[in-house]
Protein backbone atom coordinates (compact mmCIF):
# COMPACT_ATOMS: atom_id res chain seq x y z
CA UNK A 1 0.00 0.00 0.00
CA UNK A 2 1.76 3.93 -1.05
CA UNK A 3 2.03 5.63 2.23
CA UNK A 4 0.71 8.86 1.87
CA UNK A 5 2.20 11.01 4.70
CA UNK A 6 5.89 12.45 5.95
CA UNK A 7 7.59 13.68 8.79
CA UNK A 8 8.98 17.12 9.51
CA UNK A 9 11.03 18.41 12.24
CA UNK A 10 12.17 21.46 13.17
CA UNK A 11 14.86 21.54 16.48
CA UNK A 12 15.65 24.44 18.25
CA UNK A 13 17.62 25.00 21.48
CA UNK A 14 13.76 26.10 23.42
CA UNK A 15 11.33 24.17 21.20
CA UNK A 16 11.04 21.40 18.67
CA UNK A 17 7.88 21.41 15.83
CA UNK A 18 6.90 18.17 14.14
CA UNK A 19 4.88 18.40 11.16
CA UNK A 20 2.92 15.34 9.56
CA UNK A 21 1.27 16.68 6.01
CA UNK A 22 -0.17 14.67 3.44
CA UNK A 23 0.68 14.85 -0.23
CA UNK A 24 -1.69 17.51 -1.39
CA UNK A 25 0.19 19.91 1.13
CA UNK A 26 -2.46 19.78 3.86
CA UNK A 27 -1.37 19.46 7.50
CA UNK A 28 -2.39 15.72 8.99
CA UNK A 29 -1.18 17.05 12.53
CA UNK A 30 1.58 18.39 14.14
CA UNK A 31 3.13 18.48 17.96
CA UNK A 32 5.27 20.95 19.81
CA UNK A 33 7.63 20.12 22.65
CA UNK A 34 10.74 21.17 24.40
CA UNK A 35 13.87 21.85 22.86
CA UNK A 36 16.53 19.34 21.47
CA UNK A 37 19.91 21.11 20.87
CA UNK A 38 21.97 17.91 22.15
CA UNK A 39 24.92 21.12 23.16
CA UNK A 40 22.10 22.48 25.75
CA UNK A 41 19.15 19.80 26.36
CA UNK A 42 20.28 16.73 28.33
CA UNK A 43 16.87 15.44 27.79
CA UNK A 44 17.18 15.95 23.95
CA UNK A 45 16.62 12.51 23.38
CA UNK A 46 13.21 11.78 25.39
CA UNK A 47 12.00 15.04 23.56
CA UNK A 48 12.53 13.37 20.16
CA UNK A 49 11.02 9.72 21.24
CA UNK A 50 7.62 11.56 22.32
CA UNK A 51 7.64 13.26 19.35
CA UNK A 52 8.04 10.51 17.35
CA UNK A 53 5.45 8.27 18.76
CA UNK A 54 2.94 6.91 16.57
CA UNK A 55 4.41 8.48 13.58
CA UNK A 56 5.47 4.98 11.76
CA UNK A 57 2.11 4.23 9.92
CA UNK A 58 1.62 5.41 6.58
CA UNK A 59 5.23 7.44 6.66
CA UNK A 60 6.76 7.65 3.31
CA UNK A 61 9.64 9.44 4.90
CA UNK A 62 11.28 12.03 6.85
CA UNK A 63 13.43 14.92 7.37
CA UNK A 64 15.05 16.54 10.84
CA UNK A 65 16.16 19.93 10.63
CA UNK A 66 18.15 19.38 13.85
CA UNK A 67 20.24 22.05 15.76
CA UNK A 68 23.68 21.37 16.19
CA UNK A 69 23.71 18.88 14.01
CA UNK A 70 27.26 19.26 11.63
CA UNK A 71 28.99 21.06 14.54
CA UNK A 72 30.27 18.03 16.44
CA UNK A 73 31.20 14.56 15.08
CA UNK A 74 30.02 12.70 18.70
CA UNK A 75 26.80 14.63 18.83
CA UNK A 76 26.04 14.17 15.02
CA UNK A 77 26.50 10.45 15.41
CA UNK A 78 24.39 10.30 18.46
CA UNK A 79 21.66 12.37 16.50
CA UNK A 80 21.76 10.06 13.43
CA UNK A 81 22.06 6.62 15.60
CA UNK A 82 18.48 7.69 17.51
CA UNK A 83 16.47 8.99 14.78
CA UNK A 84 17.38 5.89 12.49
CA UNK A 85 16.35 3.76 15.54
CA UNK A 86 12.97 6.27 15.73
CA UNK A 87 12.47 6.29 12.20
CA UNK A 88 12.99 3.19 10.54
CA UNK A 89 11.75 5.22 6.98
CA UNK A 90 13.81 6.98 4.65
CA UNK A 91 14.73 10.01 6.37
CA UNK A 92 17.46 12.62 5.94
CA UNK A 93 19.07 14.70 8.54
CA UNK A 94 20.07 18.50 8.26
CA UNK A 95 21.52 21.20 10.78
CA UNK A 96 18.48 23.52 11.34
CA UNK A 97 19.66 26.30 9.91
CA UNK A 98 20.01 24.55 6.43
CA UNK A 99 16.52 23.58 6.69
CA UNK A 100 15.54 27.42 7.40
CA UNK A 101 16.84 28.60 4.28
CA UNK A 102 15.81 25.34 2.07
CA UNK A 103 12.52 26.59 3.25
CA UNK A 104 13.07 30.63 2.93
CA UNK A 105 14.08 30.47 -0.52
CA UNK A 106 12.47 27.37 -1.41
CA UNK A 107 15.64 25.92 -2.23
CA UNK A 108 17.00 28.27 -4.33
CA UNK A 109 19.98 30.99 -3.54
CA UNK A 110 20.01 33.26 -0.68
CA UNK A 111 21.54 34.15 2.57
CA UNK A 112 19.14 32.87 5.96
CA UNK A 113 20.28 35.03 8.93
CA UNK A 114 18.90 33.14 12.16
CA UNK A 115 18.44 34.63 15.62
CA UNK A 116 17.07 31.99 18.35
CA UNK A 117 18.32 31.19 21.37
CA UNK A 118 21.71 30.51 19.10
CA UNK A 119 22.57 32.61 16.07
CA UNK A 120 23.93 31.36 12.73
CA UNK A 121 23.52 32.05 8.50
CA UNK A 122 23.39 29.47 6.18
CA UNK A 123 23.95 30.41 2.39
CA UNK A 124 23.28 29.22 -1.00
CA UNK A 125 25.25 30.83 -3.82
CA UNK A 126 23.95 31.23 -7.48
CA UNK A 127 25.66 28.59 -8.67
CA UNK A 128 24.51 26.04 -5.76
CA UNK A 129 27.84 26.31 -3.32
CA UNK A 130 26.21 26.46 0.33
CA UNK A 131 28.33 28.18 3.49
CA UNK A 132 27.71 29.12 6.68
CA UNK A 133 28.94 31.47 9.69
CA UNK A 134 28.34 31.13 13.10
CA UNK A 135 26.76 28.91 15.08
CA UNK A 136 29.87 28.47 17.24
CA UNK A 137 28.12 28.72 20.68
CA UNK A 138 27.59 30.80 23.54
CA UNK A 139 31.04 30.46 25.02
CA UNK A 140 32.79 32.08 22.47
CA UNK A 141 29.57 32.84 19.63
CA UNK A 142 26.32 33.56 18.77
CA UNK A 143 26.52 36.87 18.42
CA UNK A 144 23.08 38.81 18.15
CA UNK A 145 21.42 35.47 19.40
CA UNK A 146 18.65 35.88 21.88
CA UNK A 147 20.77 34.42 24.92
CA UNK A 148 23.40 36.81 23.90
CA UNK A 149 21.27 39.53 24.02
CA UNK A 150 19.75 37.90 27.73
CA UNK A 151 23.24 38.14 28.81
CA UNK A 152 24.33 41.29 27.90
CA UNK A 153 20.82 42.98 29.55
CA UNK A 154 21.92 40.93 32.55
CA UNK A 155 25.07 42.76 32.36
CA UNK A 156 23.88 45.66 31.89
CA UNK A 157 21.55 45.60 34.66
CA UNK A 158 23.98 44.64 37.20
CA UNK A 159 26.16 48.00 35.85
CA UNK A 160 23.40 50.00 36.61
CA UNK A 161 22.78 48.38 39.85
CA UNK A 162 26.14 49.12 40.98
CA UNK A 163 26.95 52.42 39.72
CA UNK A 164 28.99 51.63 37.00
CA UNK A 165 26.42 52.52 34.31
CA UNK A 166 23.59 55.68 34.18
CA UNK A 167 19.91 54.43 33.67
CA UNK A 168 18.15 57.49 32.62
CA UNK A 169 15.50 55.50 30.66
CA UNK A 170 14.46 53.21 33.61
CA UNK A 171 15.89 49.84 32.22
CA UNK A 172 16.17 48.76 35.82
CA UNK A 173 12.33 49.39 37.01
CA UNK A 174 11.17 47.64 33.84
CA UNK A 175 13.63 44.96 34.15
CA UNK A 176 12.34 44.02 38.08
CA UNK A 177 8.80 44.71 36.94
CA UNK A 178 8.91 42.38 34.69
CA UNK A 179 11.05 39.60 36.98
CA UNK A 180 8.47 40.49 39.76
CA UNK A 181 11.94 42.12 42.14
CA UNK A 182 12.08 45.01 44.01
CA UNK A 183 13.29 48.35 42.24
CA UNK A 184 15.40 49.22 44.98
CA UNK A 185 19.03 48.68 43.80
CA UNK A 186 20.20 46.76 47.11
CA UNK A 187 17.03 44.76 46.85
CA UNK A 188 16.83 43.94 43.70
CA UNK A 189 20.69 42.92 43.50
CA UNK A 190 19.74 40.28 45.81
CA UNK A 191 16.91 38.94 43.54
CA UNK A 192 19.02 38.90 40.58
CA UNK A 193 21.70 36.70 42.58
CA UNK A 194 18.39 34.67 44.08
CA UNK A 195 17.47 34.31 40.27
CA UNK A 196 20.50 33.50 38.95
CA UNK A 197 21.56 30.89 41.59
CA UNK A 198 18.33 28.98 41.15
CA UNK A 199 18.64 28.73 37.07
CA UNK A 200 18.29 24.95 35.82
CA UNK A 201 18.62 25.65 32.37
CA UNK A 202 20.32 28.70 31.52
CA UNK A 203 20.82 29.34 27.96
CA UNK A 204 16.58 29.02 27.10
CA UNK A 205 16.42 31.16 30.87
CA UNK A 206 18.53 33.88 29.44
CA UNK A 207 17.24 33.78 26.37
CA UNK A 208 13.86 34.00 26.71
CA UNK A 209 14.67 37.18 28.47
CA UNK A 210 15.32 38.87 25.12
CA UNK A 211 11.69 39.09 23.86
CA UNK A 212 11.07 41.67 26.42
CA UNK A 213 14.30 43.65 26.00
CA UNK A 214 13.00 44.09 22.19
CA UNK A 215 9.67 45.39 24.19
CA UNK A 216 11.74 48.00 26.44
CA UNK A 217 13.27 49.15 23.20
CA UNK A 218 10.39 50.09 21.23
CA UNK A 219 9.25 51.82 24.03
CA UNK A 220 12.22 54.07 23.51
CA UNK A 221 14.57 52.08 26.90
CA UNK A 222 17.58 53.51 25.70
CA UNK A 223 19.81 50.81 27.01
CA UNK A 224 17.55 48.09 25.68
CA UNK A 225 17.95 50.06 22.00
CA UNK A 226 21.91 50.12 22.75
CA UNK A 227 21.35 46.25 23.69
CA UNK A 228 19.31 45.85 20.09
CA UNK A 229 21.97 48.18 18.09
CA UNK A 230 24.71 46.13 18.89
CA UNK A 231 22.80 42.61 18.15
CA UNK A 232 22.01 44.05 14.87
CA UNK A 233 25.57 45.45 14.40
CA UNK A 234 27.03 41.94 15.28
CA UNK A 235 24.10 39.68 13.00
CA UNK A 236 24.91 41.93 9.64
CA UNK A 237 28.59 40.42 9.49
CA UNK A 238 26.79 37.05 9.54
CA UNK A 239 25.31 38.44 6.32
CA UNK A 240 28.09 40.22 4.71
CA UNK A 241 30.72 36.96 5.55
CA UNK A 242 28.61 35.01 3.26
CA UNK A 243 27.97 37.27 0.96
CA UNK A 244 31.87 37.60 0.70
CA UNK A 245 32.54 33.90 1.06
CA UNK A 246 30.00 33.43 -2.26
CA UNK A 247 30.82 35.61 -4.21
CA UNK A 248 27.59 36.92 -4.12
CA UNK A 249 27.41 40.47 -3.42
CA UNK A 250 23.86 41.05 -4.02
CA UNK A 251 22.14 37.96 -2.61
CA UNK A 252 18.94 38.68 -0.95
CA UNK A 253 18.50 37.54 2.73
CA UNK A 254 16.01 36.63 4.68
CA UNK A 255 15.18 35.73 8.77
CA UNK A 256 14.35 33.22 10.88
CA UNK A 257 14.43 32.71 14.51
CA UNK A 258 12.19 34.84 17.73
CA UNK A 259 14.44 37.02 17.93
CA UNK A 260 13.99 38.62 14.35
CA UNK A 261 10.55 39.15 14.86
CA UNK A 262 11.64 42.44 16.54
CA UNK A 263 10.65 45.25 14.33
CA UNK A 264 13.60 47.47 15.62
CA UNK A 265 16.02 44.69 15.24
CA UNK A 266 15.10 44.13 11.20
CA UNK A 267 15.13 47.97 10.70
CA UNK A 268 18.73 48.45 11.51
CA UNK A 269 19.82 44.92 9.66
CA UNK A 270 18.07 46.61 6.70
CA UNK A 271 19.98 49.65 7.27
CA UNK A 272 23.31 46.98 7.05
CA UNK A 273 22.43 44.44 5.06
CA UNK A 274 19.62 45.93 2.33
CA UNK A 275 15.69 44.92 2.94
CA UNK A 276 15.24 41.17 3.45
CA UNK A 277 13.21 39.11 1.70
CA UNK A 278 10.31 37.53 3.64
CA UNK A 279 10.49 33.57 3.96
CA UNK A 280 9.05 32.36 1.24
CA UNK A 281 8.32 29.05 4.18
CA UNK A 282 8.70 29.27 7.88
CA UNK A 283 11.78 27.14 9.22
CA UNK A 284 9.71 23.42 9.56
CA UNK A 285 9.15 24.14 5.63
CA UNK A 286 12.29 23.44 4.09
CA UNK A 287 11.96 20.09 5.98
CA UNK A 288 8.79 19.56 4.44
CA UNK A 289 10.54 20.14 1.42
CA UNK A 290 13.25 17.50 1.97
CA UNK A 291 10.83 15.20 3.50
CA UNK A 292 8.67 15.12 -0.01
CA UNK A 293 11.69 15.21 -1.84
CA UNK A 294 12.57 11.98 -0.23
CA UNK A 295 9.32 10.83 -0.75
CA UNK A 296 9.19 11.27 -4.52
CA UNK A 297 6.15 13.58 -4.44
CA UNK A 298 6.41 16.53 -6.84
CA UNK A 299 6.71 20.01 -4.39
CA UNK A 300 5.36 22.18 -7.14
CA UNK A 301 3.99 25.37 -6.29
CA UNK A 302 0.28 24.19 -5.47
CA UNK A 303 1.79 22.51 -3.04
CA UNK A 304 3.97 24.85 -1.40
CA UNK A 305 1.05 27.56 -1.66
CA UNK A 306 -0.99 24.98 -0.26
CA UNK A 307 1.12 24.26 2.68
CA UNK A 308 1.74 27.99 3.24
CA UNK A 309 -1.81 28.34 3.62
CA UNK A 310 -2.13 25.48 6.23
CA UNK A 311 0.91 26.58 8.22
CA UNK A 312 -1.33 29.73 8.85
CA UNK A 313 -3.88 28.76 9.91
CA UNK A 314 -2.09 26.44 12.41
CA UNK A 315 -0.22 29.51 13.46
CA UNK A 316 2.79 28.12 12.70
CA UNK A 317 4.22 30.32 10.29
Amino acid sequence: MQKTEIVAIDGGGTKTLLLRVRQDGTIAAWRKAGGSNPFDVPEWRAVLTGLMMGQQQNLAAAAFGMAGFGESGRLSRELTETLATLCPAPHSIHNDVDMACRGAFLNGPGILLLSGTGSMAWGMGEDGQTARVGGWGSLFGDEGSAYWIGRLALARLSQCLDGRATDESGFVSRFAALQGWPEDAALCGSALQEWYANLVEVRPSVAALAVEIGRFAEQGCEIAREIFAEAAESLACHVHGLRHRLSGETLRWSYAGGTMRSAILREALTQECGAPLAPGLPPIGGAVLVAASLAGWQADERFIAQLAVSLEAEGLS
